[in-house]
């Protein structure tokens, strides 16, 4: 198979050109031209960051985006589909509170913003997976499979389940409707150390299906197996490092249901990926607040392929050397510390990531072998 192209650049600005004019650039000589968006309706999906949390990518790179395929005669639109959790996006009229607060409104980045899955998450349609292996039909937000045209805008940074938030999480998980997040999430389940557990009860806040209950008798927190649907949230929450998934299956297996999920979204239609490796956080944007970076602002991807493009992110972060006062370098000091000669798992252990790169190549969703192209 011919490798898959990779367009990058880096950080660096030169007097009188900004971010997003490098940006569109970027995205020009990766080929965005190429779609055929001529009055077709462009879905753009990108996190709009949870309230409190400052590590969401700016609306500057959101609006040089819409402004390129408005350029080109398409009409865009920014989306994503409401949180299993509870927050601050858990149905469309916070979701949308949430985003404008955040600075993404209509004249910030010059096109609207819809949720994906409507009003209470449950506007949502069964998409075939082709080749799914634990998906046969994907719970997709309807306004996102109703735009003729897909574009991913993600924010490259690290994750406490699938070890790092990148494109095809992006796509698999952020296009899901609640239905299809509970979909992808089904399979694991916490496990609480009841020595660690400190009683505090943050994890139980940050619940959503009254998976955990508090015993007044033993001030623990303990997980009940019926209503949990295994999200993870509670894992983000403790920072006592009590809960685990002790299933090793549990986490590869949603790794897999995300990149099935992913080629349910962009299957039989024109889709381009950009990626932004930036403000490198140990968690996922879904928090309400964001730990210092655990790596350097490396650059600006982009891609016709989610899959090369991920794993081009992934390359570049290894690559770089870990910064201090982070999570990361925490770890990489603490007493106990086995190092995996890895970024993402030396920063959250019990997270993985590679079955996803793995399981989206074995699917069809794209090619691990790229060829970086650098634009200056």
């Amino acid at each position: 198979m011919e490798k898959s192209k990779v367009y990058y650049t880096d950080f660096r600005t030169k007097l009188g050109e900004g971010l997003p004019t490098k940006l569109k650039r970027l995205i020009k000589k990766a080929g965005i031209e190429e779609l055929d968006t001529d009055q077709k309706f462009v879905a753009i999906k990108m996190h709009f960051g949870e309230l409190g949390n400052l590590s969401f990518l700016r609306p500057n790179y959101a609006k040089a985006v819409a402004d390129v395929v408005k350029e080109l005669g398409g009409m865009p639109f920014l989306t994503d589909c409401n949180t299993l959790y509870p927050g601050s996006r858990k149905n469309a009229l916070e979701h949308l509170q949430c985003a404008w607060e955040n600075g993404f409104t209509p004249l910030t980045v010059g096109c609207p913003v819809i949720i994906g899955d409507g009003l209470k998450g449950t506007d949502d349609i069964e998409v075939p997976v082709n080749g799914g292996e634990y998906i046969q039909n994907a719970r997709i937000g309807r306004a996102i499979m109703d735009a003729d045209v897909f574009i991913s805008l993600t924010h490259f940074k690290g994750h406490e389940m699938t070890g790092f938030g990148g494109t095809i999480k992006n796509i698999g998980m952020g296009c899901g409707s609640r239905a299809g997040k509970k979909d992808q999430h089904s399979n694991g389940k916490p496990n609480i150390n009841p020595d660690i557990c400190r009683g505090c009860r943050r994890c139980q806040k940050e619940c959503a299906n009254n998976g955990l209950e508090f015993h007044e008798d033993t001030k623990k927190m303990t997980v009940n197996a019926d209503n949990c649907v295994g999200c993870g949230r509670c894992l983000g929450a403790c920072t006592f490092d009590a809960i685990e998934f002790v299933n090793d299956a549990a986490t590869k297996e949603l790794n897999c249901r995300m990149a099935e999920y992913t080629k349910a979204v962009i299957d039989g239609r024109p889709n381009f990926h950009i990626s932004l490796v930036v403000d490198v956080s140990p968690n996922c944007d879904c928090h309400a607040e964001n730990d210092a970076p655990i790596l350097p602002n490396i650059g600006m991807f982009a891609s016709f392929d989610p899959l090369a493009l991920d794993q081009a992110c992934v390359d570049a972060c290894l690559k770089c050397d870990p910064l201090p006062n982070s999570q990361l370098s925490d770890r990489m000091r603490s007493e106990d510390f086995c190092d995996h000669h890895d970024h993402f798992e030396n920063t959250t252990p019990d997270s993985e990531y590679k079955t996803c790169l793995d399981h989206a190549a074995k699917i069809g969703l794209g090619n691990r072998d790229y060829e970086l192209i650098f634009v200056k």
